[in-house]
């Protein structure tokens, strides 16, 4: 009898021993929120102010922590007119230094090979022409380069070893492939269906070239938002937010191989580090979608807690997903705690108004 009370009070006991830490963004309240998620019940820990105009929304949008998980780095979409990138510890969570970037900056990573930090600029307002990633050394906080892409890049990632960066253009329909360490485009793919691919025609980009008139008037209909690497494979995943799909792409043959359907506006992709999970935002339908890679089968549908998904962060053991929702006109932003084992929404709670960019930061036992 003495060993079954012992065996009950320490199982429960066991699901408290790791704390799970991710950082969101809302854009409506220029404020970062730290999360805190102990297995159970996730909770807002801290709120940091992160805007530097007072009398101005600036629109915290990406973020993302070193792979050191020293500093975590956000990038102010709207300014004077260019945006900004903006440099904090994750110790004490105040800013060390910022830099100026392109029009709207979006998402962004560093990479592992070079420790430089690669951001898309959305152009959001902009006329639809090509637009730019901007380098820059997370060190000196300094931009050393804009590399010319195509209309309104928005969704991008690095691929696991940090050699090259990849990022998608919603109205110019096409997957950009970055040589990081040579800070030049490799590879162009166009996504539409009928649209003869420029790498076929033997098409490569240096840093600075003009892109082609095409390119500049097309508008997608695919509208690719998010673009994600697998971790331990030649594939990667775009989500399709203006055709409702997945397009899988054979990075080694550069092509689409695979298209498979989703509810309608699919917005954000992240794949767990095991590479078993596909997990993407449904952005119109207010819900997140999980798929098995092995055979694209969809194991798991959650209506998420208000009614616009966006943001993916995967915890680094490939147990959660926490999902950013922004909600609608003046209610609060949600980031909700979903189990990759269960397939269940287990924990919410409320943040700033509009979240969006998220990124994990820590697991801690």
């Amino acid at each position: 009898m003495k060993k079954l009370i012992l065996l009950l009070v320490f199982v429960p006991l066991l699901s408290f021993g790791q704390n799970y830490y991710v950082y969101v963004a809302s854009e409506s309240e220029d404020t970062v929120s730290l999360i805190k998620f102990d297995g159970v019940n996730a909770e807002e820990t801290e709120r940091i102010d992160v805007g530097f105009m007072f009398a101005e929304i600036e629109g915290p949008h990406g973020i993302t922590v070193d792979p050191n998980g020293k500093y975590w780095y956000i990038s102010l979409a709207h300014g004077n007119p260019f945006g900004t990138l903006v440099k904090y510890s994750t110790q004490t969570n105040q800013a060390l230094a910022k830099t100026t970037l392109g029009l709207f900056p979006a998402s962004m990573e560093i990479s592992k090979a070079t420790g430089f930090l690669y951001c898309v600029n959305f152009n959001l307002h902009g006329t639809m022409n090509p637009s730019n990633v901007s380098v820059v050394d997370p060190e000196t906080m300094t931009e050393i380069t804009k590399i010319t892409t195509g209309s309104m890049p928005h969704g991008s990632r690095m691929s696991s070893d940090g050699l090259f960066q990849y990022s998608v253009a919603m109205m110019s329909g096409e997957l950009f492939e970055i040589d990081a360490l040579n800070l030049k485009v490799n590879r162009i793919l166009d996504l539409e269906n009928k649209m003869m691919n420029h790498n076929k025609m033997g098409h490569k980009m240096g840093v600075g070239d003009k892109r082609d008139t095409m390119s500049k008037m097309k508008h997608s209909k695919v509208k690719p938002t998010w673009v994600i690497p697998h971790p331990n494979s030649n594939l990667a995943y775009i989500a399709g937010n203006g055709s409702d799909e997945i397009l899988e792409i054979d990075l080694k043959k550069w092509e689409v191989i695979n298209r498979f359907e989703t509810g309608k506006g699919p917005y954000n992709l992240e794949v767990t580090p095991n590479g078993k999970l596909l997990i993407g935002t449904i952005k119109s339908e207010g819900k997140t979608a999980i798929w098995n890679l092995e055979n694209k089968k969809i194991v798991g549908l959650i209506k998420n807690t208000t009614s616009i998904s966006h943001g993916i962060a995967i915890s680094s053991d490939s147990k959660f997903a926490f999902i950013s929702v922004e909600g609608i006109g003046g209610e609060p932003g949600v980031v909700d705690v979903i189990s990759l084992e269960t397939y269940e929404l287990i924990s919410s709670v409320e943040v700033g108004k509009q979240a969006g960019g998220i990124a994990f930061w820590k697991k801690e036992i």
